[in-house]
């Protein structure tokens, strides 16, 4: 079954984000530094991606067009609005901001990765699911201490979730007829390295360093497919 690593993976947020509705009496300066643990391996993850990378040219480019695309469309803000919207349908008005918020923030953690695109990839082009499950482990853990920091807005990110990495799975069965085999790989290579420094770019945010609009960088996971082919063309 080519969706069973995304279902798993879906599954386990629901049970973490589940699990952390009951835990939100926390005190706050445990959620505090909860959170900032999750900020440093967060970096610590993002960094060990961003250095995978075999072209450097490739992922800054990738980032510039990226970044200018979803400055241009305001991806960010159409985020948030889509957050905001969801969390209208499940809460009132005064809570509405913080489901938004944990939607947005869960959706970029979980969607954003080495092991989302790869996961996605091996499910759809051999079968194995095993990254996939492994990914469900850990984003059922993140997401049970999210929820409890973040509110309910957590477990709406297994829709984006499901929808992203299924989308790939489907069409990696059908992926090997258009690219060869060492363009895929290559091209994995610079997907992850692009998708490690958004993720530093979030681990950033939850430390509060610093404010990145990681949403608006966002299309640079897809420019980066195009400028890695026009840069192998030559």
């Amino acid at each position: 079954m080519v969706l069973y690593g995304t279902i798993v993976n879906g599954v386990l947020i629901i049970i973490g984000s589940l699990l952390g509705l009951f835990f939100t009496r926390i005190p706050e300066r445990y959620k505090e530094t909860v959170m900032h643990g999750i900020g440093l391996a967060v970096l610590l993850i993002g960094l060990q991606m961003a250095f995978s990378t075999e072209e450097i040219i490739v992922v800054l480019l990738a980032l510039l067009t990226g970044a200018i695309i979803g400055e241009l469309i305001h991806l960010e803000e159409g985020l948030n609005r889509l957050g905001h919207w969801i969390g209208s349908k499940f809460t009132t008005k005064n809570e509405n901001f913080s489901v938004a918020q944990g939607f947005v923030t869960a959706s970029l953690i979980f969607v954003i990765g080495a092991m989302a695109i790869i996961g996605a990839l091996d499910s759809g082009l051999r079968g194995d699911h095993e990254i996939l499950v492994t990914k469900g482990i850990m984003d059922g853990f993140v997401a049970l201490v999210l929820t409890t920091t973040l509110g309910a807005g957590v477990i709406l990110s297994v829709v984006p979730v499901v929808l992203y990495q299924g989308s790939i799975a489907l069409l990696a069965t059908q992926i090997e007829r258009w690219l060869p085999e060492a363009f895929l790989n290559g091209l994995i290579v610079e997907l992850t390295a692009v998708g490690g420094l958004l993720i530093v770019a979030i681990g950033l945010n939850l430390l509060k360093i610093t404010q990145i609009r990681v949403g608006n960088l966002l299309p640079s996971i897809a420019t980066v497919v195009l400028i890695y082919y026009i840069y192998q063309l030559f």
